[in-house]
């Protein structure tokens, strides 16, 4: 398999993070969103959308973060990245949609860049805007927690893939995750966690470029 994606983006962040904890082997094609290779023909006839990340399996191409984590919990089923009983599932994909469809979309690059182009927010504007969106988010998630050391128990999963890179995010902007006692624990778990250590951002092969 190959993982074309960028070091910081929270979305390839999630695969990785899905494929270490699956054990699975890649190779990694680093795709440049500063210099907007993401636009270029050749990444774009991977995919059409021009967003990272893709996962390549054979003549297979995967896109979506999400969708590249179910399929890999479907083709690849231990260990589990969702729990088996079904409203226990729908749960733990719902707050793994809340960060990836509610808090970082509107973190986005091509957000940012439209609303400083479009708008002429200053740097600290963005920010402002940044930090407000993940704490709205981060507030809500917090309180559909549950007290055990990962959202479906004793073993990190799908929500754990999205939180961690949000928590990068969010970071980056000067949050301060112990705010929230129970995204705080979690995080403290997953750092822990060789999977999560090896999808860091700064241990990625592009994150010196």
């Amino acid at each position: 398999m190959e993982l074309h994606g960028y070091f910081r983006s929270s979305a390839s962040y999630r695969v990785r993070i899905g494929l270490y904890l699956k054990g699975l082997d890649f190779d990694y094609r680093a795709v440049n969103l500063l210099k907007n290779e993401q636009r270029g023909e050749e990444y774009t006839r991977l995919n059409p959308q021009g967003l990272v990340p893709a996962l390549v399996d054979g003549q297979q191409v995967l896109t979506q973060s999400l969708a590249i984590l179910e399929w890999l919990d479907e083709t690849h089923p231990q260990p589990a990245l969702l729990p088996t009983a079904p409203l226990e599932r729908a749960r733990i994909r719902a707050l793994s949609y809340g960060i990836a469809c509610d808090i970082q979309p509107v973190q986005n690059l091509r957000i940012l860049r439209y609303l400083q182009s479009e708008y002429g927010l200053t740097d600290e504007q963005k920010v402002d805007w940044i930090r407000h969106w993940i704490h709205e988010g981060f507030v809500a998630l917090e309180n559909q927690l549950n007290p055990s050391p990962f959202a479906a128990g004793e073993q990190p999963g799908l929500l754990e893939c999205c939180l961690i890179p949000q928590i990068y995010s969010s970071e980056r902007f000067g949050m301060d995750i112990a705010e929230y006692p129970a995204i705080h624990r979690i995080m403290l778990a997953c750092n822990e966690i060789p999977a999560f250590i090896k999808a860091r951002p700064e241990n990625q092969p592009d994150s010196t470029i």
